[in-house]
């Protein structure tokens, strides 16, 4: 698809996070008291402006080859005024995007792919009813009658481009988990800036990964965010930091800080702690600490990223030390959402309840390439 300025100018900058007020805005805000639905909300929400599928897992193969990856898909709401082309079968009422990255941790190469396209003629789009979701050939896809919880079916994930590709299988081994409270997720304190988000923590994975013309049959655990909403980031933040970590006595961590211009914690940061047996507990930012111990700069952007973290959850009596598995994990997405960010596969050494405790899992760092300002 050609991207002329106009609709790159929608897109580029901020398209993880929307950009106009709530009193404005001809979309859905996620607000206090929403019930979810499944298999409903796996679905799409075309009434938000914004949602994306993110999927994250770290793989070995059987040669005990070791991989991470990461495979999302965006969508972004076209207000009515702003589609010029009513009515057309070419009309751009939703606009998706996709990326899709795999870390070679043997060889300490990154790689990834991007796509963009519009919800025309099939080539994109999402079912509403239930979670399939696609631009061409990738795709995630539910199979068989969907469910909330532990016996949820699999879910198929599947990307190529080149000598690239995921194949692979998806089972939930725990309930999904809701966050934050009253059924949103705060990422500002003023009304609306908010979204509705939950993950399936601990996926079962199986498939084939095939990197560099060679193929491997993998296996691992992945992490899966759902997300929609349609307010700002509050104005005085300039990106985040956000954690999923899968611990090896079978308990989770999510956790998110959005950072000020100072570097400083946004009251609203928050994240979520999950028991062996699926329940959750919220946690506000008094709950945990996040300080960076090491720095990294990408040659190609020359940002300056934070990638070893010391965290601490005292009311688990948690202490861990987040490693990035590689260096190198950086996303320019020059085609797409046009925004230069670190996302890769982390591991976790450290102790809980006085025992050590390892784990792995993904980090995701933004505005540290340029800072997330409204360009709307």
């Amino acid at each position: 698809m050609t991207v002329g300025p106009r609709l790159l100018f929608l897109i580029c900058g901020v398209f993880l996070v929307p950009t106009v007020s709530a009193d404005s805005d001809p979309f859905t805000q996620a607000r206090e008291g929403y019930r979810y639905q499944f298999p409903r909300d796996h679905g799409s929400h075309d009434t938000f402006r914004t949602e994306w599928w993110y999927y994250t897992g770290n793989l070995t193969a059987k040669d005990g080859r070791a991989f991470g990856y990461q495979l999302t898909f965006f969508r972004r709401g076209i207000p009515q005024d702003q589609v010029e082309t009513l009515p057309s079968k070419w009309s751009i009422t939703q606009l998706y995007l996709a990326h899709f990255a795999v870390s070679d941790l043997k060889k300490g190469r990154f790689h990834y792919a991007e796509k963009l396209s519009r919800a025309a003629l099939g080539k994109a789009g999402a079912d509403a009813e239930r979670l399939h979701v696609w631009i061409d050939r990738w795709r995630t896809e539910t199979l068989g009658p969907q469910a909330s919880g532990r016996d949820a079916p699999a879910q198929i994930l599947e990307a190529s481009e080149g000598d690239l590709a995921i194949a692979l299988t998806v089972v939930p081994d725990k309930p999904l988990v809701v966050h934050g409270t009253a059924g949103i997720s705060r990422k500002g304190t003023e009304s609306g800036q908010s979204s509705h988000y939950y993950s399936w923590t601990n996926l079962a994975t199986r498939g084939s990964l095939t990197i560099g013309g060679e193929s491997f049959e993998v296996a691992g655990t992945s992490w899966m965010d759902h997300e929609f909403g349609s307010a700002d980031l509050s104005p005085d933040l300039v990106g985040w930091d956000w954690f999923s970590l899968q611990m090896a006595d079978q308990t989770e961590v999510m956790l998110y800080r959005l950072r000020r211009a100072d570097g400083s914690a946004h009251p609203v940061s928050s994240g979520t702690f999950i028991n062996r047996d699926g329940g959750s507990h919220s946690l506000s930012l008094k709950d945990f600490t996040l300080e960076p111990t090491t720095f990294w700069t990408s040659p190609h952007s020359n940002a300056r990223y934070p990638q070893r973290w010391r965290l601490t959850v005292p009311s688990k009596n948690l202490t861990l030390e987040l490693i990035p598995r590689m260096d190198e994990q950086e996303l320019r997405t020059n085609r797409s959402t046009q925004v230069t960010y670190w996302e890769g596969a982390i591991e976790s050494v450290g102790t809980s309840g006085g025992k050590p405790i390892t784990g792995l899992g993904y980090m995701e760092l933004t505005g540290y390439a340029e800072r997330f300002s409204k360009k709307l």
